[in-house]
């Protein structure tokens, strides 16, 4: 928890109280302290209350980034409601299902719409002049519905309480140095909808009373000169981001407008998705700024491990887990898509790299356990920690030399070979290295032979003529027989979440991978 505060709105309350005339949101020309922020979400709270929503009633809020969007999530649970952030690129469909499923009374939008799936829309946040609702100060209340990104099927909602959003927040700043301190200019650039951006941004703001700079929408080339300006000291951003400030500083023929931005920046970190090294060694070396890389789930509220937990920063590291956080890696057994098995074997004593000369199962599912976890999923609390308060994460992890963590792969994306595990993120991450690849992307195909057989979905450099054999022929120098894609399929761009994940479900449903599999085991095809 953190103190001076039991819920996740306390926080503004906890914040105004301390130092009302501090700056707590900056938006372009509006900026607001934290008295007069606290102020705002009371009249929000008293909108929602005239609109006759009661506690535990869900609300979706579908805005862009903005002090409007902080304004409709903290009013609504000030007013005791249950948010349900939503996806600012969903369709219709998407957000039917949404809002549906979590049975949403209201449905805020930045301008006036139709009403979606019978759930009436309200453009920004409501105010009121009357009295706000008591506060009903519940740590135990459900905060959060935060839809995952739904890799096969639906997005499910995992029930995230205010304690548990507090206890993350409590367990990063726990970290020696803390990545967010009293007193900084944070930048909030990422998605405010996803649980990195609301409580690994937003909320360290407010547990540390610092001041948050809000971007509505992210333009490279306009953020750095906007970090310069306001003086940014802290940087939580997605592995995109950072490729897109290193394309801005190429585009403008100098670093320069790199190094100011981050000229003030203690503490860059990156999560959501794996940071290529390559991009990592270029903000050190351009930037002079290191990359903490972390490790979460939405599930997790959501940070599990960082680079800053051991001191330790290194390209394609996860680090330790956060003060606080019990993790462990476990053998399951039964391949990859078994289920986790309660009784299956702690593999904390292992080390070493499986892409190197170790065993394949030199790796094991990350299992955690900790007060910052979920409630299971929405409505009756499905798949959430077990008995002993353990959550398998499906993700495969290796402990190196130091002990240091490094993410291997989702364990259902595995893919199995003639018995054999081909991780990836090992293919992609070989592929990548070549000078004209930009990204890659490997699935995994049935095969009458081998039973599976390896796939990738490549994005050549602009102008490129690399084919299929010479991109197998390269990798072939660093993966064994086995692992090398045995089909190739180029594309203009991959799938990518708003938070940089490529999907590889997404590529799936466009047809991308059974495009590669129809293709001879040396010739590439263009899609």
């Amino acid at each position: 928890m953190v103190p001076g505060a039991r819920t996740f709105h306390g926080l503004v309350r906890a914040a105004a109280d301390a130092d009302p005339a501090a700056p707590a949101l900056v938006q372009g020309d509006r900026r607001l302290t934290w008295g007069e922020l606290a102020g705002q979400v009371d009249r929000v709270a008293a909108g929602w209350a005239a609109r006759g929503l009661v506690a535990g009633d869900r609300v979706a809020v579908q805005l862009p980034n903005g002090v409007d969007w902080v304004l409709a999530v903290l009013g609504a649970l000030r007013a005791g409601l249950v948010v349900v952030p939503v996806n600012t690129a969903y369709t219709d469909p998407e957000t039917s299902y949404v809002l549906t499923d979590s049975g949403a009374r209201a449905h805020v939008v930045a301008r006036p719409r139709a009403d979606v799936a019978g759930v009436p829309a309200v453009v920004g946040p409501p105010t009121s002049d009357d009295a706000p609702p008591p506060d009903p100060d519940d740590p135990d209340a459900l905060a959060l519905l935060a839809y995952t990104s739904g890799t096969t099927g639906h997005p499910r909602g995992a029930m995230l309480p205010h304690a548990a959003l507090l206890a993350n927040l409590g367990q990063v700043r726990a970290l020696q140095p803390a990545p967010v301190r009293e007193g900084d200019v944070v930048l909030l650039a990422l998605p405010l909808f996803h649980v990195y951006g609301l409580n690994g941004g937003l909320g360290l703001v407010a547990a540390t009373r610092s001041c948050g700079v809000v971007v509505e929408s992210f333009d490279p080339a306009g953020t750095l000169a906007l970090m310069a300006t306001e003086g940014v000291t802290a940087v939580p951003a997605a592995p995109p981001m950072y490729q897109a400030w290193l394309a801005a500083a190429d585009a403008a023929g100098s670093d320069t407008a790199l190094r100011r931005a981050f000229a003030a920046v203690h503490t860059a970190s990156s999560g959501s998705a794996p940071l290529a090294p390559r991009v990592w060694t270029a903000m050190r070396e351009r930037a002079a700024v290191t990359v903490w890389e972390g490790y979460g789930l939405t599930e997790a509220a959501p940070v599990l491990a960082t680079t800053l937990a051991t001191g330790r920063a290194k390209p394609g590291c996860i680090g330790g887990p956060l003060p606080g956080v019990e993790l462990v890696l476990r053998d399951t057994a039964g391949g990859p898509e078994a289920g986790p098995d309660p009784g299956s074997r702690v593999r904390e004593d292992v080390f070493g790299d499986p892409f190197g000369d170790d065993p394949p199962d030199s790796a094991g599912e990350v299992c955690v356990r900790g007060p910052n976890l979920f409630r299971g999923y929405w409505p009756d609390g499905a798949d959430g920690p077990d008995a002993e308060g353990w959550l398998p994460t499906g993700d495969i992890a290796y402990r190196d030399a130091e002990g240091d963590l490094h993410l291997v792969d989702r364990r259902r994306d595995l893919v199995l070979v003639s018995g054999f595990n081909v991780y990836p993120l090992e293919v992609e991450r070989v592929l990548e290295t070549h000078p004209e690849v930009v990204e890659a992307a490997v699935v995994g195909q049935p095969d009458e032979r081998t039973g599976e057989s390896v796939r990738a979905v490549v994005v050549r450099a602009e102008g490129s003529d690399l084919d299929a054999e010479a991109l197998r022929a390269f990798a072939a120098r660093s993966l064994a027989r086995f692992k090398v894609p045995a089909g190739v399929v180029f594309v203009p761009q991959l799938p990518h979440s708003l938070t940089g994940k490529v999907s590889r479900a997404r590529l799936r449903e466009l047809g991308l991978d059974r495009v590669a599999a129809e293709t001879e085991h040396a010739e590439g095809v263009d899609a």
